[in-house]
């Protein structure tokens, strides 16, 4: 990128004219303006538009982050699923708090929310998990996510043991994998605007309880 060029400044990169957002086009809860767009998204057929960034960080201090898919949304905020011993599992454990963002480029719309995060019940891991490919319980068995390996090969053998342990699509679910919660306390929502005024609107709670929408400068 050289001096002047401007694309790389934001998310932001002019695609037509965008639709601002004013306070009087959101809802008074931040989970229901956040499905809509969801809904939004998967209506115009946006590419990924499951796919959730995750922030953590343990006590050290040191954030990380990671795409995961976003697998669960309602009123209690965003659901995925991962290896509860993972970088991210052990930084959850440590802190009890996580950051999100979800981006949809083709709308130039983006959500970030920030709250406690809390284990899914078992059951509905498993309900969950019980849905999922084979192959993909099959590998969350075999990986002992974030852990160092020799090379690929070592995993693949891992996943034959893990295969000849269990009959055919009998694989149960693993003590350490299932799903957390992220339950915001400020959810954040950004729509591009081609002046680079972009709107920002933050929902957060004031001393009652309530939700207070506020906007904050791009």
């Amino acid at each position: 990128m050289t001096p002047g060029d401007e694309r790389g400044d934001d998310p932001g990169d002019d695609r037509g004219l965008a639709d601002a957002l004013t306070e009087a086009d959101v809802g008074p809860e931040p989970m229901a303006q956040v499905m809509r767009w969801v809904d939004d998204a998967r209506a115009a057929g946006v590419r990924d538009w499951d796919a959730m960034v995750v922030a953590t960080a343990g006590t050290d201090c040191v954030p990380s982050a990671r795409v995961v898919l976003l697998r669960g949304l309602d009123e209690q905020g965003f659901c995925f699923y991962t290896n509860y011993e993972s970088r991210k599992g052990r930084e959850l454990a440590e802190s009890g708090h996580a950051a999100l963002v979800l981006y949809w480029r083709e709308q130039g719309r983006q959500v970030r929310a920030v709250g406690p995060v809390t284990q899914l019940a078992p059951e509905q891991s498993r309900a969950y998990w019980d849905h999922r490919p084979i192959a993909s319980r099959l590998s969350a068995w075999a990986s002992r996510q974030s852990e160092p390996v020799a090379d690929r090969a070592a995993l693949e053998h891992e996943v034959a043991e893990v295969a000849a342990r269990f009959d055919g699509d009998d694989v149960p679910l693993p003590s350490f994998w299932g799903g957390y919660r992220i339950t915001p306390d400020e959810v954040e929502l950004w729509q591009r605007r081609d002046d680079r005024l972009h709107d920002r609107l933050v929902y957060r709670r004031d001393a009652g309880g309530a939700w207070v929408v506020t906007r904050l400068q791009p």
